[in-house]
């Protein structure tokens, strides 16, 4: 009987080399960016203080959007510089000092055209910082490790750096008022919070982690080289069919699994849902993603690196489908008390069920939201779209690590190890070209139809392209498998 694509039956080492260790710790310091800045409790204030009738998850989009466009651009070159001798440290330095900086900065401010430009600037210090840090993958592990030592990263990342500040984040959020804390006040100190843990326990890995696998620097045409090294790597994937497809793929499935990362809160603020409950609902997601982040290198194993991905791909696909009908739900019953309050107070609109006029027509009449956020039928409809989003947050913790994990070893065991930054360049640059398509497509369809539900429902599309190329790639599997235990 054949293996499996991307199985492996060979023994694997049980205790982490002293390298892998300090790689790891990386995610236990990074996640707390993820969590506070990104998924939940900074998009939900920030999604709040935008007084535009298109909504705060509208901006919140085209901020992550510009963010992924300026790293997509200049992945390539940095991965390439970070393959010179004594470069990548540098540069991920560099990334992380930008990133600390300017999410500090967000702390000082309530305006949010301020704070959008604040995250856009930390967002791109983030991702730089996680690009040079995927490609240390192979400086400080060997291939038939990458799955468990990647899995074990993201898996810290959830119990260590996402869930601690954030039950910190949540308490001061909860408790504040009776300590005489607004909520304002109480999300800046969660997000200097984030600057301190972060930049804390990204010190062993600038002590401790070193670059292994280089390229000489040219004495003289450095860009020529450069540039010239860039060509030759893409033309090494575009020649490898099996690692071009997976990366078409990732190109697709990442784009989905980032933009619901991105705006689940600020889709769950839009809709009208507590900000301290979604914030309790994803701490769900990261108790839940911890053990099977790692259950799906050991999974991995047994059935195979892109089997267990093809089951990722179509379990986010259902997670689209039940957020969809989550805010159905609310905007079914949104639509008609909002204009039973505008015919109450003589306003004339004609009836539509597009909720960014609606909502302009609110503003431009002055009618207050305690008109219709009070009414039975939306009440109800709140309370039974927040249970469908704990079961969202469940959902995405089975899945949310593991396809992560899973993506960035399984592109690691075919990269050669002397230029692995430029190759997670282009990994990069998939991921987050990839990044820039959901939310565009989510803020396009939230322009055209004005219902944030039919937005969640439209990444469905992202998923489904990713599930085609996947079924096309399997014919190829077998020599990219290959190619991976070389």
């Amino acid at each position: 009987m054949n293996a499996l694509p991307g199985a492996s039956s060979a023994p694997v080492r049980s205790r982490f080399t002293s390298l892998e260790r300090g790689w790891i710790l990386y995610d236990w310091a990074n996640s707390v960016y993820a969590t506070i800045m990104m998924a939940a409790v900074f998009s939900a204030f920030f999604t709040g203080l935008v007084d535009d009738p298109r909504g705060g998850d509208y901006w919140w989009s085209i901020g992550t959007t510009i963010s992924v466009l300026v790293v997509a651009v200049m992945a390539p070159v940095a991965g390439a510089f970070a393959d010179y001798k004594g470069y990548k440290k540098k540069l991920f330095g560099a990334f992380l000092a930008v990133g600390l900086v300017f999410t500090g900065l967000c702390a000082v401010t309530d305006n949010w055209r301020f704070l959008l430009v604040g995250y856009i600037l930390s967002h791109i210090g983030f991702s730089g910082s996680c690009l040079i840090y995927d490609s240390f993958l192979p400086d400080v592990t060997t291939p038939e490790r990458m799955d468990r030592v990647s899995g074990w990263g993201f898996a810290m990342g959830y119990i260590g750096g996402s869930t601690i500040p954030f039950l910190a984040s949540i308490a001061l959020i909860q408790f504040g008022p009776s300590l005489g804390l607004g909520t304002a006040a109480a999300v800046k100190l969660s997000v200097l919070l984030t600057v301190v843990w972060w930049g804390l326990f990204s010190i062993p890995f600038l002590r401790n982690v070193k670059q292994v696998g280089y390229v000489e620097k040219p004495q003289s045409g450095v860009l020529r080289a450069t540039f010239g090294g860039i060509a030759q790597t893409a033309r090494k994937i575009l020649a490898d069919k099996g690692l071009l497809l997976f990366i078409i793929a990732y190109f697709f499935y990442i784009d989905g699994v980032g933009t619901i990362i991105s705006l689940a809160t600020s889709y769950g603020a839009q809709l009208g849902l507590g900000m301290v409950g979604m914030i309790l609902a994803l701490l769900v997601t990261q108790i839940v993603a911890f053990p099977f982040s790692i259950l799906f290198s050991r999974f991995a194993r047994k059935v195979g690196s892109l089997n267990m991905l093809t089951i990722a791909v179509v379990i986010y696909t259902v997670i689209c489908v039940v957020g969809f009908f989550m805010g159905f739900l609310i905007e079914r019953a949104e639509i008609p008390v909002k204009l039973d309050a505008l015919a109450e107070q003589g306003a004339a609109i004609a009836r539509t069920s597009n909720l960014t006029v609606i909502n302009q027509a609110l503003i431009d009449a002055g009618i207050p939201d305690s008109a219709w956020n009070a009414q039975p039928i939306y009440t109800s409809a709140v309370a039974s779209s927040t249970i469908l989003f704990w079961v969202l947050a469940a959902m995405v913790g089975t899945v949310q690590g593991g396809i992560q994990a899973l993506s960035r070893s399984y592109f690691g065991k075919l990269t050669p190890q002397q230029r692995a930054g430029e190759y997670f360049g282009f990994f990069e640059i998939f991921g987050k070209f990839a990044a820039i398509v959901g939310p565009l497509l989510y803020a396009l369809t939230k322009g055209i139809t004005g219902r944030s539900s039919y937005s969640i429902l439209s990444l469905i599309l992202l998923f489904g392209i990713a599930l085609a190329v996947m079924a096309a790639s399997r014919r190829h599997a077998t020599q990219t498998s290959e190619a991976s235990s070389q």
